[in-house]
């Protein structure tokens, strides 16, 4: 199990995930259909249940309105294991370019989150370059 072995504890943490993928999908003022689907699977490879899907993002939804930066959102992503963090990361990553292109403000929002997660520059270009090849 990805998170801790409270069902509420999980949700809490699934719900600050899903509101960091959410930012990161509306950061260019174009949230589609298809960083939905994105962001619901990668919920569900990290521990989410179906049924708990559309309360997650409901939830998610309302923290990411009334968030005022991403240290809200990446507290408890930082504390994961690499594997999962990574995991969040290349999410982050089909989100930006499942538009084939990233804009400024999306490539400025990873630089953020390679220092506050905790990922090297090396795997952060390395994983921007597999998922930019995998969408264009």
């Amino acid at each position: 199990m990805i998170f801790s072995e409270k069902s509420n504890d999980k949700n809490t943490d699934l719900i600050k995930v899903a509101a960091l993928l959410i930012h990161a999908a509306k950061i260019d003022e174009n949230y589609s259909d298809q960083e939905e689907k994105i962001i619901n699977k990668t919920l569900l490879e990290l521990g989410a249940k179906r049924e708990n899907l559309e309360n997650i993002m409901i939830n998610a939804k309302k923290i990411e309105d009334n968030a005022n930066q991403i240290l809200d959102f990446t507290r408890e992503i930082k504390n994961m294991n690499q594997e999962n963090k990574i995991k969040i990361v290349e999410s982050l990553w089909q989100i930006i370019y499942s538009n084939q292109e990233a804009d400024m403000y999306e490539t400025g929002l990873m630089r953020k989150l390679a220092g506050l997660l905790y990922i090297d520059n090396k795997t952060m270009g390395d994983i921007k370059e597999r998922i930019k090849k995998e969408n264009t």
